[in-house]
């Protein structure tokens, strides 16, 4: 009887496995590249792809995966890094950037080795911003002949502040580029130390200029290197323009950096170049640079030959909450209220999506000036309004009070109701103070370097955000080394030359949960046309922030790091969370229809390509060290299993 009932279950077993879907068979799709780090020029992150579609999304698989051999080379270096990399697909090559900046070419189709390239970068080096890099840049020269050296070029910075060109079809370095296919971006550059400056994002090309901007350490001093934007002959390597975007400042003032470490945007057919510029130095007290900081925190349009300024818009007056331009300016067409216009989407940390005319840099969405907190530390002068765009509303919320303190239990509410209370808050672009001023959002976004993708065919921006409490405290100068001493863990920082220093830190329970309400990272979708909020959802669970809490919290998501990108078959697709998932949303509803779990963190934006007729899902698995998500060194690409092209 035993064995009868064995035996049917076996059977019942086989008839489920037999009726299970198989995956339907998939037509071949026109070949699509992902030529620039955000697909096109100007950012928009979509693709024509439509081979993978809202109903076969859940069939993919991975098809092949590559490992940079970071972790087995170096992994105390890896352990200090962020694997921001997207990739790119450009000529019949997939490029990939390591932290370390090896660049590796592979074969679209299995990820096989064409050729590699290593800077050789010096890994004992402690940068602001840990080893990171975000990608390369491909150019086709047009003056040279097909298939001559370095006819097919990609353009890569280095961490130590290098700029190279590399012939795309064997990875030499371009001999006629500088000095041995490379720049010293920084020569004449005085630096404190080799960690103050560094490059993070990919350089841009048009009209046969590459530009470069720069990640600077912050609030080391009063006055810190300058965050000029420098530009060099795509062919020769030499200097054409440098832009300084505070010298514009108006009084002068006493202040650096103000730099452009976020990626840029060109439109090569208007010869224009669009900046995303930072904060001056220090972030936190401006005593010395009164007035509005030139063209700091600013969307600035250059002649891409010339350097010359065309137009800027300022979107943070005097900032002192390190509120900087933290994404790529996408440069997109809009029909806002029936009229369509060439238009640039910048995204802030505080939430807001500006939506500013490509010509003119005037706003499309009408910007409110609004008065906001005054009331600055000692010698200190505030703006009395800030900017706001009226549509749509704020992603990101912007005022906590210590009754909305969140704790998965009574202790640990109390806590955070106790830390909030003691704080000064009165929403955003309150001040920072000696008592300790809650910035709302924290200073890692609202948006942060992901960015956004742009439909343009349903007009609809798909944007994520975060959403958590940084208290930042000034201190006296002649207290903050004591301050350190006593806190070597804790993030504090000398603004040598001002009256201050400063802390920071997000305001978290013990068990390690933000101390603000959840959701602690969202998924939102924009019509464009009406500035519309069509959906937000949560991204992420909380199984890496404290493992287990996700069985118990739903919805809350997470603070996440890297950005969406969309498809023609109205999919999105982002990683970004830190519970090390690839994730597809339908692009209409917002619903969740697939996660692929990743080896590593995946604190980076996907990209999709098509190659002989199958379409690929790409994205980074590295993890990030200032998220501290698990490390790791591959790129995973997806596919659909019956696709052609095997």
């Amino acid at each position: 009887m035993r064995r009868s009932i064995t035996l049917n279950l076996l059977s019942a077993a086989a008839l489920l496995a037999a009726c299970a879907r198989a995956p339907a068979p998939v037509a071949p799709a026109p070949d699509q590249e992902w030529a620039h780090y955000g697909a096109d020029e100007g950012g928009q992150r979509f693709s024509p792809a439509a081979q993978v579609t809202p109903a076969n999304v859940r069939d993919l698989k991975v098809a092949w995966r590559f490992s940079t051999g970071d972790l087995l080379r170096d992994r105390k270096a890896i352990h200090r890094s962020a694997f921001e990399d997207t990739p790119i697909m450009a000529g019949g090559r997939v490029y990939v950037e390591t932290p370390l900046n090896e660049v590796f070419a592979l074969d679209p189709a299995t990820g096989l080795i064409l050729w590699r390239f290593n800077p050789m970068i010096d890994t004992s080096v402690h940068y602001g911003e840990g080893f990171t890099a975000r990608g390369v840049a491909y150019w086709r020269d047009p003056a040279a002949a097909p298939g001559a050296p370095c006819a097919e070029r990609i353009f890569t910075t280095t961490n130590d502040r290098r700029l190279f060109a590399l012939d795309a079809a064997t990875g030499r370095a371009c001999a006629g580029f500088g000095t041995g296919g490379a720049v010293d971006v920084a020569a004449g550059v005085q630096l404190a130390t080799p960690r103050e400056m560094q490059m993070t994002s990919p350089p841009v090309v048009a009209r046969g200029v590459v530009v470069v901007g720069s990640s600077v350490a912050d609030n080391q001093r009063l006055k810190e290197v300058s965050g000029a934007v420098r530009a060099f002959d795509a062919v020769t390597g030499k200097p054409r323009w440098s832009f300084d975007p505070l010298a514009s400042a108006n009084p002068p003032i006493t202040a650096g950096s103000a730099n452009v470490w976020a990626p840029m945007s060109t439109d090569e057919a208007r010869g224009l170049v669009f900046l995303p510029t930072t904060s001056p130095s220090p972030d936190f007290w401006g005593g010395a640079r009164p007035g509005d900081d030139g063209d700091s925190d600013s969307v600035v349009a250059l002649n891409i030959e010339t350097g010359t300024k065309v137009w800027a818009f300022k979107t943070v007056h005097h900032d002192l909450w390190d509120y900087d331009n933290p994404a790529q300016p996408t440069l997109a067409t809009v029909a806002w209220q029936g009229v369509t216009q060439p238009a640039v989407l910048q995204p802030t940390k505080q939430g807001l999506l500006f939506t500013l005319n490509r010509d003119t840099g005037k706003p499309v969405i009408p910007v409110e000036e609004r008065p906001v907190p005054q009331g600055g530390a000692p010698g200190e002068v505030l703006s009395p309004t800030q900017p706001f765009p009226t549509a749509p509303r704020p992603l990101a919320p912007s005022v906590i009070r210590p009754e909305d303190a969140f704790g998965l239990t009574p202790w640990g509410r109390d806590e955070c109701r106790r830390k909030i209370a003691a704080a000064l808050h009165e929403g955003l672009f309150t001040p920072p103070s000696l008592q300790g001023t809650i910035l709302y959002p924290f200073t890692g976004g609202g948006v942060n370097w992901g960015g956004l993708a742009f439909d343009p065919g349903r007009q609809v921006a798909y944007v994520n955000t975060s959403s958590a409490l940084h208290l930042v405290t000034l201190i006296p100068a002649a207290k903050v080394k004591a301050a350190q001493d006593a806190e070597p863990d804790v993030e504090i920082s000398p603004m040598a030359g001002a009256p201050f220093g400063m802390r920071r830190e997000v305001m978290k329970s013990k068990l390690g949960l933000p101390c603000n309400p959840p959701p602690w990272g969202q998924l939102h979708a924009i019509d464009m046309k009406t500035g519309r909020i069509l959906w937000e959802v949560p991204l992420g669970t909380t199984e890496a922030l404290a493992p287990g809490s996700q069985f118990v919290m739903h919805g809350t998501g997470v603070p996440n790091f890297g950005g969406p990108m969309t498809t023609a078959s109205g999919l999105v697709f982002i990683g970004a969370a830190m519970d090390n998932y690839l994730r597809a949303f339908d692009g209409a509803t917002g619903r969740e229809l697939w996660r692929g779990r990743l080896p590593a963190g995946g604190q980076a934006t996907p990209m999709t390509y098509v190659w002989k007729g199958r379409q690929y899902i790409l994205i980074a698995a590295g993890g990030h060290a200032k998220t501290d998500t698990k490390r790791g060194d591959q790129i995973l690409a997806f596919a659909l299993p019956g696709a052609p092209g095997r």
